[in-house]
């Protein structure tokens, strides 16, 4: 018996940096408490700072056509702002 499905929650692809629900979350769209707003973007903020770079490092070694894709894509978003 497998997992249940939930084709809204994720897309087929699922998710970069963050899932739909911290999306809603985080723009204050989703009707939750400040303090579980906060604890969310604490997790995504903590995500980034501790699982980022090794994700780009092991990228880098194991799949370089896709880390150069990551490289792009954040360096790109930086130079139109």
């Amino acid at each position: 018996m497998g997992a249940p499905e939930t084709p809204d929650v994720m897309s087929e692809e699922g998710r970069a940096l963050l899932t739909d629900r911290e999306r809603e979350i985080i723009s204050g769209e989703a009707d939750v408490s400040d303090n579980y707003e906060y604890k969310t973007r604490s997790i995504v903020r903590n995500r980034i700072r501790k699982r980022l770079g090794d994700d780009v490092e092991f990228l880098e070694e194991y799949f370089p056509e896709v880390a150069d894709l990551v490289v792009e894509e954040v360096c790109e978003d930086a130079e139109s702002e």
